[in-house]
């Protein structure tokens, strides 16, 4: 009937207004935070609002409002990227910091006992330890497979580590720490011609411009160096060479197939950058215990620490740390690179060079020349530029290997729909 009609129409006019009013003063939860709707209706708390207004907005007054402001905070240091920015931050400074000591221990060990191999062979057998006890407490997960099929295609790779390393100490021990790190800021050369070589790749001209720089510097620096000496100058290079090689290795391996035969799968992929590491440094232990042995003699006992006038104690202390710190530099290294691109791995690992130049020449109190400085400042100038160009030069790849993707699949569409249209005049 018309009356009933007329009644339900009230109900329901009833109910919207109701219904209306409690949408307009109801609250809604954001995290611990109650937060009125009208607030989130003017923007202050609604979703990608500001956190710290909703909160305002959901306190009354007084506490409550420092609390909300105080309870933002917090979820804003616990957000995920921040996170992952502060885990980032914390393993540079770990990477940079563990870097510097270790040089200062190393060099100290060689001057006072100078034996390379020997040194060489502790830090490898103090990273050992710590990686057996990494996987024994559980602390990182071992890999699944240490047979021989696996393990084989690691050992090229500790070969060039091992020779890498004791070519480092070698300049270590006969040149100043600054001017070594110095020689060392010539990878990229290695690197590029090596790549070339192996690889076929073909530098830009702007990547070829900024080696310029490098070799001047270097030069510069060669020229005005107070501890200069060739041994410790080729050393230097020689790890250049062998550290550069190990790289162009892993990127063939990648590129022909890895450990499982699968084209694009790399040491590193297969097992992960930490564990890859850490069979490196065993393999490399393996390596040099008859190495140093054959060359240098059982140069590490108190007894033959003591006959070249060292402190045992002193000397097996300083060992002690500048293997525990040659480790967990590089296994912060490793894991920096698991977080970022090459590239950004390749600028930290320029400033990290300079950080080590600045606290050796702080440390030790060596005399530098204008001309040296201005050779190493160039040189590392270089090193940043050549990461750049490497950078805006894999950005435009990736863009251009995007937009023929894009294409390709245009193609693909515009044949399908081709196809069809065919079909239906057939």
């Amino acid at each position: 009937s018309v009356a009933s009609v007329a009644s339900v129409a009230s109900v329901a006019s009833a109910a919207s207004a109701a219904s209306t009013n409690n949408a307009n003063n109801a609250v809604v939860r954001r995290g611990d935070l109650l937060v009125p709707r009208a607030a989130i209706a003017s923007g202050s708390g609604g979703e990608g609002g500001d956190p710290s207004s909703a909160a305002a907005a959901g306190s009354t007054a007084g506490d409550a409002g420092i609390l909300g402001k105080l309870t933002s905070f917090v979820r804003g240091v616990t957000n995920s990227e921040t996170r992952k920015t502060l885990v980032l931050g914390v393993l540079f400074a770990g990477w940079y910091s563990a870097n510097i000591v270790f040089n200062i221990f190393n060099k100290q060990v060689l001057v006072a006992h100078p034996f390379p191999l020997t040194s060489t062979l502790a830090q490898f057998a103090v990273g050992s330890v710590l990686v057996l006890a990494m996987w024994g407490s559980g602390a990182h997960k071992p890999p699944a497979a240490m047979d021989a099929k696996a393990l084989l295609p690691i050992l090229p790779l500790a070969v060039v580590h091992t020779l890498g390393n004791v070519l480092t100490n070698v300049s270590l021990g006969k040149v100043a720490v600054s001017f070594t790190h110095t020689v060392k800021a010539m990878e990229p050369l290695f690197s590029v011609v090596l790549s070339s070589m192996f690889l076929g790749d073909v530098p830009s001209a702007a990547v070829v411009l900024t080696l310029v720089p490098i070799i001047g510097g270097v030069a510069m620096a060669s020229m005005t160096e107070l501890s200069f000496n060739w041994t410790g100058f080729l050393a230097a290079m020689g790890s250049n060479l062998t550290f550069q090689l190990r790289n162009v290795m892993s990127k063939k391996r990648m590129r022909a197939g890895g450990p499982g035969g699968a084209a694009g799968v790399s040491e590193e992929a297969a097992i992960g950058n930490i564990n890859l590491f850490s069979i490196i440094t065993l393999m490399s232990l393996v390596l040099t215990i008859p190495l140093a042995i054959a060359v240098e003699g059982v140069k590490f006992t108190p007894a033959a620490i003591a006959a070249s006038g060292a402190d045992p104690a002193l000397i097996i202390h300083r060992v002690v740390m500048a293997g525990f710190c040659f480790h967990a530099y590089q296994q912060f290294s490793y894991m920096i690179l698991e977080r970022v691109s090459p590239v950004t791995h390749s600028v930290g690992n320029c400033v990290k060079r300079v950080v080590v130049i600045v606290s050796a020449v702080i440390f030790f109190q060596n005399p530098v020349a204008p001309l040296n400085a201005a050779g190493t400042a160039l040189a590392l100038a270089g090193v940043y530029a050549y990461t750049r160009v490497k950078k805006s030069e894999e950005v435009a790849a990736k863009a251009a290997k995007a937009a023929a993707a894009v294409k390709a699949a245009q193609r693909t569409i515009s044949m399908d729909e081709g196809d069809k249209g065919k079909d239906k005049r057939e």
